[in-house]
Order: C-alpha cells, then sequence, then structure tokens
C-alpha cells in the first residue's frame, strides 16, 4: 500500500511516536511505502507532501512537536477543497489516509471519508475531550507539566502569602484542570463544565486563610467562566476559525480576588508549556499503539473509524460516533475532588 500521514491542529507530545510507527509497521511489516502531508490538511489540498523512511523517523519517539508540521484550515477552504484532495491522492496513488488530530481534524476526516477518501483516523488532543476513546495521548503529558508546575508554585506562594491562579488548557472540558489539581492538591478546581459562583470560591479561599494557611493555589480550565452576573467579565471574540478567544480566566480571578479577600493574588498562565516537550513513557506507548493499529486497519480496509482506547484494548470506532459529542468531564468525578469550586 501506499499510506498517507499528516498532523493537524494544535501541536501534541506523542505526535512523532505516531508518525514514527506508522512509518515501522507499514514499511517493515507491510512493505508499504509512506507519504508525510506536510502542515496538515494544507499540504494535502495544496499536494505537500515527501516520502517518509525509517531513516526520516530515527530517533523521533521522544521528540515533541510533530516533523511533518501541523496548520490550521478554515472549514469552509476544507469543504471547498475535497476534489482537489482526492485528486492528489489519486495522482500520488494513496491507498489509505492517517490523519492524526483533534475534534477538528476528525470532523474534516469525516469530511472526507463522506466524500470517498479511504481514511483512518488517529485522536489527539492534550485536552482528552475526544469520544468513544478513554485516553488520548498527550493528555497524561500535559497533566503532568501541570502538575509539576503547581507543586512549584506551591512553594513560592506560601513564601509571600499569595492566592496563585493558574490557568491550564481546557477549552470546553476541565480533564487537565481536574486531574493536574487532584493531583497537585490544589485548594479549589473550576472547569468548564461547572461555572463558578465567585462568592462560593471567594469563601473556600478565606476559610483557608482564616485557618493560618499562608497560601492558596486556584486552578481553572481557560475556557471556565463565571455563573452570569455574579462577577464583573470580559467576553472574548471569535477568530477565523469560529474558536472563541479566551481573556484570561486567570488575569480576571486573580483581580476579583485580591479585591474581596485583601490578599495579594497572582495569575499564572501555563499555556504552551502543556503541548511542548518530550511526551512521558504513556504517551509514546499510546501512541505507538494508535499508528501500529491505524495501518492495520488502513490494510483491512475498515476506512472511515478512528483507532480508540477503550480499558486496555484498541478498537475501532466510526468517525462518525467520535465526532458526535465531546467527552466532558461527569458529574462523578467533582465529587471525587472535594476541593472542586
Amino acid at each position: 500500500m501506499r499510506i498517507g500521514v499528516l498532523t493537524s491542529g494544535g501541536d501534541c507530545p506523542g505526535l512523532n511516536a505516531v508518525i514514527r510507527s506508522v512509518v515501522h509497521r507499514g514499511v517493515v511489516d507491510h512493505g508499504d511505502e509512506i507519504i508525510g502531508f506536510e502542515d496538515g490538511w494544507r499540504g494535502l489540498l495544496e499536494g505537500v507532501h515527501r516520502p517518509l523512511t525509517l531513516d526520516s523517523v530515527s530517533g523521533i519517539l521522544a521528540q515533541g512537536g510533530t516533523i511533518l508540521g501541523s496548520s490550521r484550515v478554515q472549514p469552509s477552504h476544507l469543504r471547498d477543497g475535497v476534489e482537489r484532495a482526492k485528486q492528489h491522492c489519486a495522482d500520488l496513488g494513496i491507498d489509505a489516509v492517517i490523519p492524526i488530530g483533534g475534534e477538528g481534524t476528525l470532523k474534516a476526516a469525516k469530511l472526507m471519508s463522506d466524500a470517498g477518501l479511504p481514511v483512518v483516523g488517529v485522536p489527539k488532543t492534550i485536552d482528552n475531550d475526544i469520544a468513544c476513546t478513554d485516553v488520548t495521548f498527550g493528555f497524561d503529558t500535559a497533566v503532568s507539566v501541570a502538575t509539576e508546575a503547581l507543586d512549584r508554585l506551591k512553594t513560592t506562594a506560601e513564601s509571600h502569602q499569595r492566592v496563585m491562579v493558574v490557568e491550564v488548557m481546557g477549552r470546553h472540558t476541565g480533564w487537565i484542570a481536574l486531574n493536574a489539581g487532584m493531583a497537585a492538591g490544589a485548594h479549589a478546581i473550576i472547569v468548564p463544565e461547572r461555572p463558578f459562583h465567585i462568592d462560593k470560591l471567594t469563601e473556600v479561599v478565606r476559610e483557608r486563610f482564616d485557618r493560618q494557611k499562608k497560601f492558596a493555589i486556584v486552578v481553572c480550565a481557560e475556557g471556565a467562566k463565571p455563573e452570569p452576573g455574579t462577577m464583573p467579565w470580559e467576553e472574548g471574540t471569535k477568530d477565523m476559525y469560529g474558536h472563541e478567544r479566551f481573556t484570561g480566566i486567570a488575569t480576571q480571578l486573580s483581580r476579583e480576588l485580591e479585591h474581596r479577600l485583601g490578599k495579594e493574588a497572582r495569575p499564572v498562565i501555563l499555556g504552551h508549556t502543556q503541548r511542548g516537550g518530550t511526551p512521558t513513557a504513556y504517551d509514546r506507548v499510546l501512541a505507538t499503539r494508535f499508528g501500529w493499529h491505524a495501518v492495520e486497519a488502513a490494510h483491512k480496509g475498515a476506512f472511515g473509524h478512528i483507532t480508540a482506547l477503550q480499558g486496555t484494548e484498541i478498537k475501532l470506532v466510526p468517525l462518525g460516533e467520535a465526532v458526535a459529542e465531546l467527552k466532558t468531564v461527569p458529574a462523578e468525578r467533582y465529587k471525587e475532588a472535594e476541593t472542586v469550586i
């Protein structure tokens, strides 16, 4: 077979591990040729590609980012470019396309699949919000990075008797905030699934200082918001891809807490540090397994599916099920974190 691979959307620890796995499984075990489309869907739409050999992927298992590059393409350009993508695949003799990406990438993959392109998707997102898979690679790394940052911030917060409001990634779901906050023993965790009330949050932090504790750590996902009308709140606009431009919950919330508590409150935005760097061992293994099974699915003709971790097994799930809804933090998980607001 001749298999095309692309990485799209935000970068993520483990992308290179998937690429390496696809090349090794395809070339060594099946005698395949692997073609890498550069800069995500843009490479497929414009026909920009390069061969991927065993030498091409040597030493990239522990490397962050993606050797193929990534980009975001407006949905209208994808819809208009379906026929061009099909023609490029035909010209190159591509038998299967393996796109690696998150919600937007997998929606584009379904669009291409519905138009007749032979697609096997691999789910990727540090937010862990893809339905039908228990975990996505990159999530474990992001939680580890955020947890280490929280551990470090505790010492400086205590030294200066401060409230630290730490903003982690999570546009629509609070998986990183919840897991990193629990792992680090944060004193309040705020997630998009559950709008917070500023009075309740203020009281939680105030009670901590009343108990002669010298600091407090509040973890919030970037997409979290207060209950409407409970505090001054600046809403963001939309970017060209339809994503909300967040105005910085850590900045707005630290300002409000400082005003209400009379304590120094500092915002800390971890941002893209959660995306970069070396993937954890768990993410390398999961990414490698996803790549292995994506190649096997292509050889079985199981197109229109994604690889998914369910329990300890890798299963194939229809693209339509994978993009039907986001996997949000369920209510019972709040109960497990006693300090969740």
